[in-house]
């Protein structure tokens, strides 16, 4: 698990060195680069190892290899080689190694990285489809010939994987092209362009992510799951998909218990794979029933081995916004299975990492939640720890949302005749727009109802993109300065959901179809994209054994109605796992990985709100409209709109352009001309 950066067609090689020192924290442990001409300028690659499988320097990268199977000669030159810049795990390696050798190819050291290149020089772009793993890489082929798949010598292939686990942002400017596992380092070229995207700031406001390939920035785009491309020449060739979620096949016919049996053994054989390291292994332990089952696991694979667990608690709260407490039944999963927990209480005041967090997340996602995983990822660093396990994903793949039990309640309403239905939807939106009674929004129930009902007029594909949305399209837009309206006039919020779906033509069923968005999007562009960024900001690995993509092929044939069952979602998922955890942590509440951000906004984060959204401030971004802006934060104080997540999203946007188009980082965040 690294860190890369590199260009094609730029004659700036300063640019590399810029590179190391803004993705530093991804690999602290090494560091190497390699620059050489070609006829448009230069290729140049950068990367910062954070060692895990072989730590011996035959790791190092960027990587090339001497080998006459891989057809690259001993006396080759740089440019006539093949070279690797790569981030991630490929966790079917050896045996990809094991074939490879069979072949000819011969190795010189024990990492999955160079499974990668002989397995390219084999294959060529073909190979993606081999590889269950998470990775983000580039791969440089200089070789005279033998290339296959479309590349030519001199090309660059670049590659994300299959769920969008590891990030990777490219930008395209007149001089070349450039890429990097964090956008933070393409803005050390200064010919990438800081104008704001506003569609995506729209994206920001309404999901608290942008969908890919958008980002913040109209200059810099971010690879979507499981995308590759071909860059020759400096310019962008080929892009394509290599991966798609594996919906709308036939579903599996066996019992509930033979499912969950498989099931069972399916997740083993994940967390089996996803053990492989030459440093110890930790995990997320938050007490629900995702990470819990993954230490299972843990402990039912390796039982005679130490295992250190993390959690967090919160000074002084019972429950966390209307959602129970996760401690508790961390520690209860903790003492049932033996594992060491180390417990984060997280203060009143730990909203002072705002900062840090969005430096780190290099997209304004307005979600306290990456703190939370920030505060562990540094203790798990304190601590020797170099990877950890994590839950991730299995809501995502298995119906563990409400609006998933949400979705299938459907059916209750949709006999209603289509005007009893506008005329509920137009109640609730402009309950939430704060035109409706008071009392609702000081109901977390209430709340949830409303953003329900608020889309029950909408034709199916729109309704279900809806459940996405954290605000109404009227107060949003509201908000909106005179430039900003203007540039996002006709942009149609759900439409990049609705292209989404049309990605997968052959899954008619409203939970798979939701469940393809979930991980396409929420899971890619929100979870997993502050789940790598705040644990590598403290060179911490983070495994997502859910995402393996053969449990992932296995869950999408499992029968929607198997996954929720009424309102109890993940049905099948805990019937698998009653044999190793206790029943009152299978079933209990669902909670989410959150902090009481509503508190915050009244109390701690008070002053930042003053500050940040005051009407100077707003002026001079001019982005939204000051008077409305006020108007939200008074509703939302006095508890006649659910405001919270809109106006941290103000907040967070206007904090993220001061850092990434100001300059502004906060000392100590950033080396030294960091942008």
């Amino acid at each position: 698990m690294c860190g890369l950066a590199g260009f094609m067609g730029l004659s700036n090689e300063s640019l590399l060195s810029d590179f190391n020192r803004l993705i530093t924290h991804r690999g602290p442990d090494d560091s190497g680069h390699v620059t050489f001409a070609i006829p448009e300028g230069r290729v140049g690659l950068v990367h910062r190892r954070l060692s895990i499988i072989d730590l011996s320097a035959e790791g190092r990268q960027p990587m090339t290899v001497d080998c006459e199977a891989c057809g690259v000669r001993a006396s080759a030159t740089d440019k006539e080689r093949l070279w690797l810049a790569y981030n991630g795990e490929i966790y079917n390696y050896r045996q990809l190694r094991a074939e490879l050798k069979q072949k000819g190819h011969r190795f010189h050291s024990q990492t999955d990285s160079e499974v990668l290149l002989h397995l390219y020089a084999e294959d060529g772009p073909a190979m993606l489809g081999r590889l269950n793993g998470i990775f983000a890489f580039a791969i440089y082929d200089g070789r005279p010939g033998g290339q296959t798949g479309g590349v030519r010598p001199g090309d660059l292939l670049l590659v994300r994987d299959g769920l969008g686990v590891k990030p990777l942002y490219y930008a395209e400017i007149p001089d070349g092209f450039l890429f990097a596992s964090e956008l933070k380092a393409l803005l050390a070229c200064p010919d990438v362009s800081r104008e704001l995207d506003l569609t995506a700031l729209h994206c920001y406001l309404a999901y608290l992510w942008a969908p890919a390939p958008l980002t913040p920035l109209k200059a810099v785009r971010k690879f979507e799951p499981g995308e590759a491309m071909i860059v020759r020449g400096g310019r962008m060739a080929r892009r394509w998909t290599f991966y798609e979620q594996p919906y709308g096949r036939p579903w599996l016919t066996g019992s509930e218990e033979e499912i969950a049996a498989e099931l069972r053994e399916r997740l083993a054989a994940a967390v089996e794979r996803q053990l492989v390291a030459d440093v110890p292994v930790g995990a997320f332990l938050s007490g629900g029933l995702d990470s819990s089952s993954v230490v299972a696991m843990m402990r039912k694979l390796r039982p005679a081995d130490p295992v250190r667990c993390y959690s967090i608690g919160f000074a002084g709260d019972s429950d966390v916004e209307g959602n129970p407490a996760d401690l508790p039944y961390a520690r209860r999963v903790a003492g049932h299975l033996g594992v060491d927990l180390r417990v984060l209480e997280i203060q009143p005041d730990a909203i002072r990492y705002l900062d840090r967090m969005l430096y780190h997340l290099d997209e304004p996602q307005a979600d306290p939640a990456p703190i939370n995983a920030l505060l562990i990822a540094e203790q798990a660093s304190r601590d020797g720890i170099k990877v950890l396990m994590s839950g991730a994903g299995g809501d995502d793949i298995f119906s563990g949302y409400r609006r998933h039990w949400a979705l299938t309640m459907e059916k209750r309403w949709l006999w209603l005749p289509r005007p009893v239905r506008e005329r509920v939807a137009a109640w609730a939106r402009e309950a939430l727009d704060g035109m409706g009674p008071g009392a609702l929004m000081r109901s977390h129930l209430a709340r949830r109802a409303l953003k329900t009902q608020a889309f029950i007029d909408l034709p199916d594909a729109e309704r279900l993109a809806s459940y996405f949305l954290w605000s109404g399209e009227g107060l949003r837009r509201s908000l909106y300065s005179p430039r900003m309206a203007q540039a996002v006039r006709d942009f149609e919020t759900l439409e990049p959901l609705k292209r989404s779906l049309e990605r997968i033509p052959g899954e008619h069923d409203p939970l798979n179809r939701m469940l393809y968005l979930e991980a396409r999007h929420f899971l890619a562009d929100h979870n997993l994209n502050y789940t790598d960024k705040t644990s590598m900001a403290s060179g911490v690995e983070v495994r997502v054994p859910l995402l393996d993509l053969e449990l992932v092929d296995f869950a999408a044939r499992i029968p929607p109605g198997m996954k929720q069952k009424g309102a109890i979602g993940k049905a099948i998922f805990k019937k698998a796992m009653e044999p190793h955890l206790p029943s009152e942590v299978i079933y209990r509440p669902k909670s989410g990985f959150g902090a009481p951000l509503r508190r915050w906004l009244h109390r701690e984060l008070r002053p930042v709100v003053e500050d940040v959204l005051s009407p100077s401030s707003l002026r001079r971004r001019d982005l939204f409209d000051p008077v409305a802006v006020r108007r939200l934060v008074d509703l939302d104080q006095n508890g006649r709109v659910d405001g919270a997540y809109t106006i941290f999203s103000l907040i967070c946007i206007e904090l993220w352009c001061r850092m990434f188009i100001d300059g502004q980082v906060p000392s100590g965040l950033a080396p030294k001309n960091h942008l």
